[in-house]
């Protein structure tokens, strides 16, 4: 039972979720990248672009939800 409650609960839980999706994309963008880059890139610096380009996206949005809806936070 209490495991069914912090599932219902689950707004509590946004940032270890957010952080899982946040990794499972970069693990699915993070061949693409590689294959676009011109030379040879190593296996780490894919991975760590295509995580520096999620993290720049989603502060992009925070910041745009900041801007137009300042009365949320």
């Amino acid at each position: 039972m209490n495991q069914l409650s912090e599932i219902i609960n689950y707004k509590r839980n946004r940032v270890p979720l957010g952080l899982f999706l946040l990794l499972c994309f970069n693990v699915l963008l993070a061949p693409a990248v590689q294959a676009v880059t011109p030379g040879s890139e190593s296996r780490f610096s894919a991975y760590t672009i295509t995580l520096l380009g999620l993290v720049t996206l989603c502060l992009c949005v925070y910041l745009f939800v900041v801007i137009f809806q300042p009365e949320r936070f």
